[in-house]
């Protein structure tokens, strides 16, 4: 079989009943199922939801993103061998660990499949929230600019690039374009402080001000928990983004929960402990593949400044990176996924008929 028939490039046509449209993002796509699939499931599979909640399966794919476009390779890969089953079993791995120690619940209700998640509606709280160990990346460059300031914190002089902070940061910004918030651009991806969130705490979809603190609690302890398992397989845990949302619990009220994913390579970066301790960063994340994207095309620049957008997108749609690079990139999330996970990653041989098959005959959702 040919390898690029085990990658799961396009994930937005999958005949799941479903009578709204399919919401695509860069990696996942999103089908809402009818009121009467969700009262079913529930009912069937006993999910501990109030029997009203709008259920949705969420679907990955094996796509890679970088510098807000998809990236594909030769022989018609169209993704990376493994990813998406990577990042799905690892963020299954650390909601799992939150749940059982005690921190929130997550939106995932079950997981049919390896690149599969029945999820309840949740009402995204409105802020990427980031956390930073080590002074690494976007928030280096910006150092070395002369920025001391970020998202209302004072970074002190003097401190040397991958370095460890004193203090784990939290740096917020916003999700999506947020329109008429006093002192916040309207622009996605913003940088925020404590003090913009707390004067416009309904803007950002927060029910109360106390459940600012609730976040930042979350934040830190999510941070911390997955730090002190990664430090077990001599990783270290340098910055990641988690995003939070409300659903509703089985009496009907409102719990702030984890969303979308955590402590993924996608979503954070992770730096192999020995070669860190010897003065060498080695990415075991997609920070590993943004690099080497920066290396392979003669002008950096493309992919660093927003203003050449329309040059960037030509660029990953005219450019078939090298098999031997994906491969690359397929080793470091697979790999990655085992540490953590202790489980093997198995490439499927058709992913897309097994989950139209475990769909159709599990759960009734594909006539």
């Amino acid at each position: 079989m040919n390898l690029a028939d085990k990658v799961l490039a396009v994930n937005n046509d999958l005949p799941i009943r479903t009578d709204a449209p399919v919401h695509s993002g860069k990696v996942r796509s999103v089908y809402w199922l009818t009121a009467t699939d969700s009262k079913r499931l529930i009912e069937e599979k006993g999910y501990d939801v109030p029997i009203d909640t709008s259920l949705a399966i969420m679907v990955i794919s094996d796509r890679i993103s970088a510098f807000d476009c998809i990236w594909s390779g030769e022989n018609d890969m169209r993704g990376v061998p493994g990813k998406g089953a990577a990042l799905n079993a690892i963020s299954n791995h650390w909601f799992k660990l939150f749940k059982e120690q005690g921190l929130a619940d997550s939106h995932i209700l079950d997981i049919p499949h390896p690149f599969v998640w029945i999820v309840q509606k949740a009402k995204p709280v409105m802020i990427e929230a980031i956390c930073r160990q080590y002074i690494t990346g976007s928030m280096w460059r910006a150092y070395t600019k002369g920025e001391r300031d970020f998202c209302g914190i004072e970074l002190p002089e003097g401190l040397e690039k991958d370095s460890k902070l004193t203090s784990l940061l939290q740096t917020p910004s916003t999700k999506g374009i947020l329109e008429g918030i006093p002192g916040v651009p309207a622009v996605d991806d913003v940088n925020i402080t404590r003090k913009n969130i707390e004067d416009n705490f309904e803007a950002f979809n927060f029910k109360s001000v106390d459940d600012i603190a609730r976040y930042e609690k979350l934040l830190t302890e999510g941070f911390d928990v997955i730090s002190a398992a990664l430090s077990k397989i001599d990783q270290v845990f340098v910055d990641t983004k988690f995003e939070f949302g409300y659903v509703k619990d089985v009496t009907g009220d409102d719990k702030l929960i984890y969303m979308d994913e955590v402590g993924t390579p996608d979503s954070s970066r992770i730096w192999d402990g020995e070669q860190y301790r010897a003065g060498n960063v080695v990415e075991n994340s997609k920070e590993g593949f943004r690099q080497l994207l920066l290396k392979h095309f003669p002008d950096p620049d493309i992919l660093l400044n927003k203003d050449r957008m329309i040059e960037r997108e030509a660029l990953a749609r005219d450019n078939k990176l090298p098999l031997s690079v994906l491969m690359d990139v397929s080793k470091t999330y697979t790999g990655i996924a085992e540490k953590i996970t202790g489980q093997k990653i198995v490439l499927s041989d058709n992913p897309k008929a097994e989950i139209i098959t475990i769909l159709r005959e599990q759960y009734q959702l594909i006539d």
